[in-house]
């Protein structure tokens, strides 16, 4: 059984996560603030972690990062902050997801199914945590990318779609998938978010946009990463 942490002050909101997870056979242990997350995050190893950011005796940002500092557990963030920079500052201290309150439940759960897979996935030896071209190279554990000695700037989304990509080489990765994967079920139809998005990857990291050599367009279908 996959077991969350929610890391959450509103019993109302922790009651209907509760309820909603439980029904669909996810184990759940909630916490009310900073300091029992952490406690209970090491006795008992969740799977995954549910975190609001306004938490009544610390910041959760400050909680990602304590958890940073010993594990690798998908930590999705449950907030009403909407600044650009507050969510910038979540996933830089090492959150793998950002969800803005008021949310659906359907999409909470899309992004919790996707967090559960990706984790879930074979762990990357040490050897394949750095995907090299010619052109770029992707640190995935620094989550970075560098380009002619430089680092690259991406938005969260921008890294999530690249990350999806090149952890399966060569592979085509379906349009709604991607979709599901980054913006949540309730977006995959939304076809026009892809072409934005690769188009500004491919801006930033092909030689020549127009004609790309590593973010390849199946037409109608989806995308695929050529090493």
């Amino acid at each position: 059984m996959t077991q969350v942490l929610v890391v959450e002050d509103d019993p109302h909101l922790v009651r209907a996560l509760v309820i909603n997870m439980e029904a669909r056979r996810y184990g759940v242990d909630a916490a009310p603030d900073g300091a029992t997350a952490l406690r209970l995050a090491a006795a008992r190893h969740p799977d995954v972690v549910m975190l609001d950011l306004g938490l009544p005796d610390m910041d959760g940002v400050d909680v990602i990062r304590a958890l940073r500092g010993w594990t690798r557990v998908p930590i999705l963030v449950l907030s009403a902050r909407q600044a650009s920079y507050e969510k910038v500052e979540a996933l830089d201290a090492g959150a793998d997801d950002y969800i803005t309150k008021p949310f659906s439940m359907d999409e909470l759960l899309a992004r919790l199914r996707a967090a559960v897979r990706r984790a879930e996935g074979s762990p990357l030896a040490p050897e394949t945590t750095l995907v090299e071209t010619d052109d770029f190279t992707v640190d995935l554990l620094a989550k970075k990318v560098v380009r002619g000695g430089r680092d690259v700037r991406l938005t969260p989304t921008e890294w999530h779609l690249l990350e999806i990509l090149v952890t399966s080489p060569g592979r085509l990765v379906t349009q709604k998938d991607l979709l599901r994967e980054v913006w949540g079920a309730s977006q995959s139809t939304k076809t026009n978010y892809l072409r934005v998005y690769m188009a500004q990857l491919r801006r930033k990291l092909e030689t020549d946009p127009s004609h790309p050599r590593y973010l390849i367009t199946e037409s109608g279908m989806g995308y695929r990463f050529e090493g």
